[in-house]
């Protein structure tokens, strides 16, 4: 079974500590060390096997600091609810006095009145220079070279109470740091996060002003100070500071004023400066970071005699590095828009010239290369559009008398010869009015004759007129008879028209039944979009592409453009027409395509961006022009 992480460390201690020379701990002492949480369960747990495991101890205490003001108390005792006599107690003030190992030989020390000799012995708990406790034991005297182990021993199991003393130490620094930066998440703008990030952390430490400032460009701006919503930003008051954060960002490290004799020697001229402007205290000024790069600084001020110590600046460089970011993002997230993309543009040309970023900049010399290539080469410039072929003549034909369609021999699509049949009309009537006609003409040629033979002038001329009138109706017949067979009035194709569903169908005189193409004469049918028309002329050549036949290009020129737009598939278009140059047989009319005609040369960064510009002059037309 893996053990607890308190376990972990209490082990890793106790390899580097032995307790009572080369005596392990067994499982049970483990169980009890490594599961005690609470500071005063834990010392109790040491006491009773430090006192079981060294050689004649009969009583022993653990003294502590408990609230940080220098109020010592016992806080366990062995044997267990036994009261400290007046020798531990006495050894044991005597180790905090002096803040190293003490020793007392008499009788007393032995802890009973018939004891013929005692020894009391205490160790302090110094951490990080400051004494957090003591602990001591008595037992019988045995000889100074005993004495002299049971202190080696009893100062090598202090190292249990150490950790002890640093567990809870970074217990409490980390809670700390987490609620200053639960404060630096919690307002939604970046002036009230640093402000309140800068009074709570003037409130943990005591200090009197805590200030925070950022970079902007080579210098240092305050941002925000503790308990202040708005201040002067030109006052002498925060140009002192700002010197005070160049300074520690100049030398990229931590710069506490007074300085502190383990710390190493740095230049502290603007600090000493700012306290000499406030009057006596203490400053210390710890650097912000967003990774590697540095973005601005903190500054804690406090009043008289109350330097920072090793685990306040400890502290200080814990918040630095974890809310630091924090405050960082927020102040690039409230910066305006525009300021932003400069920022990274300016970043993003950092990168470019400066060093490493390999991939990027090969990307930016292709980009360029690509762009002068672009600038400088030219392509032919053509305005695409969507193609029709039609016939250059296109035939209607129509019903020539009123009447019933008889046969449709022909529909759209098939090819005819001249005289070929196209349909005909029921002509039964006609042939029955013909007959009419013909059988009273005979009779009235018979009339005439007689009208001879008895010499009645008057009544042959009467019968002779009738007699023509009879002939100019059968004639008037004849024609009708004969028109109806329509005929194919040259050879070409039928364009429109199918009357195979419409036999016996009542036509009228005019209606357009078919229409019809020659296959040697055409023409295009360009639809230009209104953006591309003012660049066509007549004369212009161009190719045009089938659908049926895209492996084949045909050369065209435009030869009309008509001066009415239409609208077609949700675009404003012109017709232009154009003439082929080249008609394969294969051509049909109807056939659809792309038509491009050819402009002039231009660079090919206009050919592709003419449209977006174009687009771009006429929106900013129509709302600033």
């Amino acid at each position: 079974m893996t053990p607890a992480p308190d376990a972990l460390a209490l082990r890793r201690a106790a390899a580097l500590v032995p307790l009572a020379g080369a005596v392990w701990l067994d499982s049970d002492s483990w169980a009890r060390l490594a599961g005690t949480a609470d500071p005063a369960a834990f010392a109790a747990a040491w006491l009773s096997i430090q006192c079981r495991m060294l050689p004649g101890i009969a009583h022993g205490v653990v003294v502590f600091d408990a609230a940080g003001e220098g109020a010592f108390a016992p806080i366990a005792t062995w044997p267990p609810g036994e009261a400290v006599g007046p020798a531990l107690m006495a050894v044991a003030e005597l180790a905090l006095e002096r803040r190293q190992g003490a020793v007392r030989s008499d009788a007393a020390a032995a802890g009973a009145p018939d004891a013929a000799a005692g020894a009391a012995l205490a160790y302090p708990l110094i951490v990080d220079d400051r004494v957090y406790g003591v602990a001591a034991i008595a037992g019988v005297h045995r000889g100074e070279a005993e004495l002299q182990g049971l202190m080696r021993r009893l100062q090598w199991g202090c190292a249990w109470l150490e950790l002890l003393v640093r567990r809870a130490a970074a217990g409490g620094a980390l809670a700390t740091v987490l609620e200053l930066a639960i404060t630096a998440l919690t307002p939604p703008r970046f002036r009230a996060a640093t402000t309140a990030v800068a009074t709570a952390l003037a409130a943990e430490l005591a200090c009197e002003r805590v200030a925070i400032g950022f970079s902007r460009g080579r210098q240092v701006r305050v941002c925000a100070l503790s308990h202040s919503a708005d201040f002067d930003s030109k006052s002498a008051l925060l140009r002192g500071l700002a010197a005070a954060m160049d300074e520690a960002l100049d030398q990229q490290d931590t710069v506490v004023f007074p300085e502190p004799a383990e710390r190493p020697p740095l230049i502290v001229r603007a600090h000493a400066a700012l306290l000499e402007q406030q009057g006596a205290g203490a400053v210390c000024t710890v650097p912000l970071t967003d990774g590697a790069q540095l973005v601005g600084a903190l500054t804690l001020e406090r009043r008289g005699e109350q330097p920072f110590g090793p685990a306040e600046v400890a502290l200080c460089e814990q918040v630095a590095a974890l809310v630091g970011p924090l405050l960082e993002a927020k102040r690039r997230d409230d910066r305006w828009i525009g300021l932003k993309l400069v920022l990274a543009a300016r970043a993003g040309l950092a990168a470019l010239l400066g060093p490493g970023h390999l991939g990027l900049k090969l990307g930016a010399l292709g980009a360029t290369a690509l762009l002068a290539f672009l600038m400088l080469a030219e392509g032919e410039f053509r305005v695409r559009a969507p193609a029709t072929l039609e016939g250059l003549i296109q035939r209607a034909v129509t019903a020539p008398i009123d009447g019933y369609v008889a046969t449709a021999p022909a529909r759209a699509g098939d090819l005819v010869a001249a005289g070929d049949l196209l349909f005909t009309l029921e002509d039964k009537d006609l042939r029955l009015e013909r007959l009419r006609l013909d059988t009273e003409r005979e009779k009235l040629e018979r009339e005439y004759s007689q009208g001879l033979a008895q010499d009645d002038r008057a009544g042959v001329r009467i019968l002779g007129a009738r007699i023509d009138q009879a002939q100019a109706q059968l004639q008037q017949v004849d024609e009708k008879l004969a028109r109806t067979r329509v005929t194919a009035p040259f050879a070409g194709i039928v364009v429109a028209g199918d009357l195979t569903q419409s036999l016996g169908a009542p036509v009228s005189r005019g209606d357009v039944l078919f229409q019809v193409a020659p296959l040697e004469a055409y023409r295009v049918r360009l639809a230009v979009d209104e953006e591309d028309i003012p660049a066509v002329r007549v004369g212009q050549p161009g190719r045009l592409a089938l659908t049926g036949l895209p492996e084949r290009p045909l050369p065209i020129r435009v030869a009309k453009i008509t001066p009415v737009s239409r609208v077609e598939q949700g675009r404003n278009v012109f017709v232009v027409e154009a003439a082929l140059e080249d008609a394969p047989a294969v051509l049909r009319p109807g056939m659809a395509g792309v038509g491009k005609i050819d402009i002039e040369r231009r660079t090919l960064a206009w050919i592709w961006s003419h449209r977006l510009v174009h687009w771009l002059r006429l929106w900013s037309w129509s709302w600033f022009g």
